[in-house]
């Protein structure tokens, strides 16, 4: 199983389908065959130059490095026309990419570009807000941590200040209305209570406001007040009223609405209280993660996805935290890897994956190019794990705003 190889052809596969966009010289890629090209880091091409500047650093490659350049032209030139703020569907996320272009490869346009995008980004909050979703992906914490990523604390307090004033009691603790108008609470790391309360522990470590830590903790209690795994694990349902249900299951298991996710809550909520109770519920996640089945196909709908945020990727991402941290993940990480190596469709093209979409005929859906549901975010972790498998450095060319440093012994 050469990880690396296949990596690589992940990368080609990217440069490969990347298209002229209107912008001098520029690249963009279509997330979906009848999507139009997008700048975001969710779908769109600042994930996808994090990626290639992944591969760049890996294999000392400026192939990779001038293809990032000419994406994150393009997205230098949606700044101006986006209307979203958030990390992972607007400008914040396109200014965390334009940033690292600007850092890694000297493009100081790029990094005018940045600073051009969290300047817009100041703009248009109404001081307590950006829109509708009101959480990580979409809403204030998202765009908190992207203003830590770029330096920003003054704007990241402010992103994070509102949950002080918005925060409802529970049983457990504290949580938030993260979508206007819907009563469901919803729990997880993407939209809800535990990425809202990694954003409060990672400013209130920044900006040394206890406040903001302490508000953290009530929010991950409230979470963990909801555990139904026992003592041992950690499961928590999707939401409650349960959102959606014809649609959504009531448990999942990746980054976005799982334990995958919650592990990574709970490292950062471990780092930044030094409070050893929130490495032990980490470990409780670990523990259900690596016994629930994935990445086994169990049944339709259960592990149907490759991708970083809700399928293999995101978890070969914690297993190896849990390897460079605990010395006790690889052993999973080498499953996910053979399993993602499995799936991957290979030749003279380069390397992509295909998610299942099992209500759907044919429920093979087209590869995706972006960050979420698509190669650049299988392939990075990949990178990740062959530099491990090989004795090299265990970091990222470009740390996620949302994902914690992982540091031998850190507890």
């Amino acid at each position: 199983m050469d990880i690396e190889n296949l990596a690589r052809g992940g990368l080609d596969w990217l440069v490969g389908s990347a298209r002229e966009t209107d912008t001098s010289n520029g690249l963009g890629w279509a997330d979906t065959a009848d999507d139009e090209r997008n700048s975001t880091l969710y779908s769109g091409a600042a994930g996808i130059v994090l990626a290639l500047l992944e591969g760049r650093e890996h294999f000392g490659d400026d192939r990779y490095g001038d293809v990032a350049v000419r994406g994150a032209r393009t997205v230098a030139a949606s700044v101006d026309a986006c209307a979203d703020s958030s990390l992972y569907l607007g400008l914040t996320g396109m200014a965390v990419a334009l940033r690292a272009a600007n850092d890694l490869l000297g493009d100081a346009a790029a990094g005018a570009a940045a600073d051009r995008a969290m300047d817009r980004v100041r703009g248009q909050f109404d001081g307590t807000r950006w829109g509708n979703w009101f959480e990580l992906l979409a809403g204030n914490a998202g765009i908190a941590l992207g203003a830590l990523a770029t330096g920003d604390v003054e704007l990241a307090v402010l992103a994070v200040e509102p949950y002080l004033r918005t925060a409802e009691r529970s049983a457990g603790g504290v949580n938030w209305e993260v979508l206007s108008g819907v009563s469901a609470r919803f729990h997880h790391m993407s939209h809800g209570t535990l990425g809202i309360a990694y954003a409060l522990a990672a400013v209130g470590r920044a900006a040394d406001r206890p406040d903001l830590r302490e508000l953290a903790v009530a929010g991950a209690s409230d979470v963990v007040a909801r555990n139904e795994a026992g003592p041992a694990g950690f499961l928590v349902p999707h939401s409650d009223p349960q959102h959606s249900p014809a649609h959504t299951d009531r448990y999942s298991y990746g980054w976005c609405h799982g334990p995958t996710g919650d592990a990574q809550a709970f490292r950062l909520l471990a780092a930044a209280l030094q409070d050893p109770v929130w490495q032990a519920h980490a470990d409780q996640c670990w523990h259900t993660v690596t016994r629930s089945g994935l990445p086994q196909r169990l049944r339709p709908g259960f592990w149907d996805n490759n991708g970083r945020c809700c399928g293999t990727a995101g978890v070969l991402a914690l297993a190896c935290d849990r390897h460079v941290e605990h010395r006790d993940g690889l052993d999973f990480a080498h499953i996910l890897a053979a399993d993602l190596a499995s799936r991957a469709t290979q030749d003279a093209d380069g390397a992509r994956w295909s998610n299942v979409e099992h209500r759907a005929i044919p429920n093979t859906l087209e590869p995706r190019p972006g960050w979420a549901m698509g190669n650049a975010g299988i392939l990075r972790e990949l990178l990740r794990y062959a530099r491990i498998g090989t004795g090299r450095d265990a970091g990222y060319a470009v740390d996620l705003p949302d994902h914690p440093v992982a540091r031998p012994g850190q507890s």
